[in-house]
């Protein structure tokens, strides 16, 4: 297939309340494809189109595999817009799980919280308005966007790994996990191994070296992308890398 084309938590607009967990089985159980393919996570975009249609080119993406994105996939880019619908698109091409990072929480909280559009702005969302067109009125941003946005799952689980934007609390069930931690905490104190036993699969906290943070029971795959850094796609079975930087281009 081809394609065309470290915030802090601001508890006024944080929603406290847990979801449920995303597994494979659920996956399954609703005709979702097996899982004979590879498992595939994507770390932050923030409105880099150009960057996400060339790493998934590079991954060549059948039907079989899944691909987890970690969230933040809007603000600070050029193109939330076309961000979102290339996504809306792959759901065509694989086993797509798209999980929610705290700039989508901010995006969808801002259609209805004056303070939390301001919020949203600050961080970068004026940079995502702007991408709609109509010089950033928010009533050109689609409905299936929004929608899209509503649908978020906020941690995906496999036997081995589970996947969750920003952190996660060791002792927490994962269908128990607070948002706070879940979508907001950074990694300046990396967490203990999850009580699971599964190794975690995050992002939210951007290397500052362009590196895969591997810490064992963790794993950072925010390499900075719209901070100038890359985006990093990572398979968990094999320890495989794929990168590009902001405009698209291959490194390594």
């Amino acid at each position: 297939m081809r394609l065309s084309l470290v915030d802090r938590c601001p508890s006024a607009i944080v929603n406290a309340q847990t979801e449920g967990v995303r597994t494979w089985a659920d996956g399954q159980a609703s005709g979702g494809r097996n899982m004979a393919g590879r498992t595939i996570a994507i770390g932050d975009i923030h409105g880099h189109s150009a960057a996400l249609a060339a790493l998934v080119n590079r991954l060549e993406l059948t039907p079989a595999d899944t691909l987890v994105l970690l969230g933040d996939y809007v603000d600070r880019g050029p193109d939330s817009k076309g961000v979102i619908e290339l996504i809306l698109g792959l759901r065509q091409h694989c086993q797509l799980v798209p999980l929610m990072g705290n700039h989508e929480e901010m995006m969808l909280q801002a259609r209805t919280d004056r303070r939390a559009r301001w919020m949203w702005l600050d961080n970068g969302g004026d940079q995502a308005l702007l991408s709609y067109g109509d010089e950033g009125n928010p009533r050109s941003i689609p409905e299936s966007h929004y929608e899209f946005l509503a649908g978020l799952s906020r941690v995906f689980e496999t036997e081995t790994h589970f996947f969750v934007h920003a952190n996660y609390s060791p002792n927490f069930k994962l269908s128990e996990q607070p948002a706070m931690t879940a979508l907001w905490l950074p990694l300046d104190e990396p967490p203990g191994p999850h009580y699971s036993g599964k190794t975690a699969v995050v992002g939210h906290t951007p290397q500052p070296d362009g590196r895969v943070l591997d810490l064992g029971h963790l794993v950072c795959v925010d390499t900075g992308c719209g901070f100038g850094g890359l985006l990093t796609a990572y398979e968990p079975a094999s320890g495989r890398v794929w990168q590009v930087d902001e405009r698209g281009q291959a490194v390594g």
